[in-house]
């Protein structure tokens, strides 16, 4: 398994992330035994995999404590990455204590703003009118999370869907930064304009999160109605797809994203591999990414996806890909926040 330094730290990452949202079971991935978690966690150790990305928010806290629990005993041979709300940064500290006490843990490798500080993210995490009439600065929130760096209860400081000016105004405050997570894969590729570049001119790395895009790249759905409504509220679906979770208003690419899923199929049953691992092998092939954020619910899909690491494809099938992917690109646009109007974005 490759690895590399994350940013300018001296933490080395591995080239797959195990996503664990869905660790703890909770409403939108349903239920997760924690012997499953465990068997993947230890298994991704032994298959080189040694970083985890979690949030305090990821089942109300339970993801932390599922992930905790499969670590113990194989706590230094981990990178564990947990995130913050935006508005819960008034108080960084006894948010930290709260998820290392959840883990079960006296430090956490990367601890990251889970999204920018601004209006509409904040009112995504919280309803407290005291919060959303005076929320939390970038300066407060990166203040305190250098602080926590400097007190041993975190190694190093990220970002995770912050866009161009957003990331401006971090670096403006000289905290060193060293990763941002966004998402990233064959039919979102926003990231590509401004955020990419600006991460390689300021050595931040990305991991990029959705690699899959929640399954569809996985080959899961064959058709655009087989799509659960809880998964289908992104701006690459119709308005009315979400059944009352979408809040885009706007007309989707349904067409273009399942000729580009159908297409992409052909090209991995052409090179004799699942279409999740072409997709995971595009996304590692970009300079740009330092690893890709990738859920599995069991070992078999673990190992699926952790053979994908080590597939290197062509500069001709990258090509391909990019071309038969660029109309869904073409119609969603640069924007990084998929879940919002494209005129109305926590990302900017």
């Amino acid at each position: 398994m490759k690895k590399q330094k994350l940013g300018k730290s001296d933490i080395d990452i591995s080239a797959m992330t195990v996503g664990c949202w869905p660790f703890g079971g909770g409403e939108y991935w349903g239920e997760q035994s924690q012997n499953d978690v465990d068997n993947v966690v230890h298994a991704a150790l032994d298959l080189g995999v040694n970083t985890f990305d979690t949030a305090e928010m990821y089942n109300e806290g339970e993801s932390e404590r599922a992930l905790g629990k499969a670590l113990k005993g194989h706590r230094n041979d981990a990178v564990v990455i947990s995130k913050i709300g935006p508005s819960n940064c008034h108080h960084v500290r006894d948010h930290c204590l709260a998820s290392l006490k959840r883990l079960g843990m006296d430090y956490m490798d990367v601890y990251m703003l889970h999204w920018p500080i601004n209006k509409l993210a904040v009112e995504h995490f919280t309803s407290d009118k005291s919060i959303l009439a005076e929320p939390p600065t970038i300066e407060e929130a990166y203040a305190q999370l250098n602080d926590l760096k400097k007190e041993g209860l975190i190694r190093s400081i990220g970002m995770s869907n912050f866009g161009r000016k957003q990331m401006e105004e971090v670096v403006a405050t000289g905290v060193q930064i060293d990763v941002n997570e966004m998402s990233y894969n064959v039919v979102s590729r926003a990231i590509e304009a401004e955020i990419a570049p600006y991460c390689t001119k300021y050595n931040i790395s990305i991991i990029g999160s959705m690699g899959l895009q929640q399954g569809l790249l996985a080959g899961i759905y064959k058709t655009v109605d087989d799509v659960p409504p809880h998964q289908a509220h992104s701006r690459h679906f119709s308005q009315e797809r979400g059944k009352g979770t979408s809040r885009h208003y706007e007309e989707g690419a349904e067409k273009e994203l399942f000729e580009a899923v159908d297409r992409l199929r052909q090209i991995a049953d052409d090179l004799h591999i699942h279409i999740a691992q072409l997709a995971i092998a595009w996304i590692l092939k970009k300079p740009f990414m330092t690893s890709t954020l990738v859920g599995s619910r069991n070992i078999n899909e673990l190992k699926m996806n952790v053979d994908a690491c080590s597939l290197e494809i062509s500069d001709e099938t990258e090509a391909l890909i990019d071309r038969i992917s660029q109309p869904v690109l073409d119609i969603l646009g640069n924007n990084p926040d998929y879940y919002e109007h494209s005129s109305k974005s926590r990302i900017f």
